[in-house]
């Protein structure tokens, strides 16, 4: 797609049946280098307290963290879409608390749509944040906020192990159209399974991604730009199935970093110091 990415485009997308490609990315760096790639869209998730900043939990995001993280992401990205996660808290205080966080993010971070997790419990607050001007992106499915309510604890959703079950297929289609009519301009579809996930994808109009648990019959596909790159300090010991592993170089130059160090040698990209043997000229 050339030029700006725009909503009413990822609609021509679903309709000729070509795929869209959403990153979650949390800092200024990456999303420039995702705009580069071509990339859809770029949604700021707010799982940045777990995978980032080593929160336990990933309500613990509060909505001024959420809006640090989403600026840097649009200082960086010129041609994506923009998307915000809310965290945890307004959406489930209510469609007045909803439309707020939904104005702070366009304002004060100039996001293109907000990304709503559990949207489906609450339709009003979809067409309230919609009737307010702001475009909304819904989750649904098992997802990291709706977790126990399926039964499952965090840690073990969302997982690529992880689907909806088939005999949900009815209600997710349901919980799908519910939002398209509420509102919602974008769905992500959280474990979807090729089963359900596909049905989903046939029953609106409106295009259908999903990350973890997503796959080719969707409309298109989310992925961590850390998980797609391999950077976690957990991939240098166990290297996941990723496009890189950064962890591994990251490592491996911050070791040769150090031992120059230490070593009274040159730094790459230091400022240029004289050899040991040639020491500076002194005034005199």
């Amino acid at each position: 797609m050339d030029g700006k990415v725009t909503l009413p485009a990822l609609r021509r997308m679903k309709e000729q049946q070509r795929k869209i490609v959403g990153v979650v990315a949390w800092d200024y760096q990456m999303a420039r280098i995702a705009d580069r790639a071509g990339v859809d869209l770029i949604s700021v998730g707010d799982t940045v307290g777990v995978n980032l900043w080593g929160h336990a939990n990933p309500l613990e995001i509060t909505m001024d963290e959420m809006l640090v993280v989403t600026k840097a992401v649009r200082r960086g990205t010129q041609r994506a879409l923009v998307s915000a996660d809310f965290p945890y808290g307004p959406l489930q205080e209510g469609s007045a608390a909803a439309v707020r966080a939904a104005i702070r993010f366009a304002k004060e971070a100039g996001v293109d749509l907000v990304k709503l997790d559990g949207a489906a419990d609450h339709p009003e607050a979809v067409e309230a944040v919609t009737r307010a001007g702001v475009p909304v992106f819904a989750q649904f499915g098992i997802t990291p906020q709706t977790a126990l309510r399926h039964g499952v604890e965090y840690r073990g959703a969302p997982s690529a192990a992880e689907q909806v079950p088939e005999e949900m297929l009815e209600a997710m289609v349901a919980e799908a159209k519910r939002l398209e009519e509420a509102g919602a301009v974008l769905l992500n579809f959280t474990n979807s399974g090729p089963v359900v996930g596909a049905a989903v994808a046939r029953a609106v109009r409106v295009p259908v991604v999903g990350g973890f648990g997503g796959g080719p019959w969707l409309d298109g596909r989310m992925r961590m730009a850390n998980a797609a790159i391999g950077y976690s300090a957990e991939a240098v010991d166990d290297p996941p199935v990723t496009y890189a592993n950064v962890a591994r170089t990251v490592l491996d130059a911050l070791t040769a970093y150090s031992q120059d160090v230490r070593s009274a040698r040159q730094i790459a990209g230091g400022i240029p110091v004289p050899p040991a043997d040639k020491p500076a000229d002194k005034e005199s």
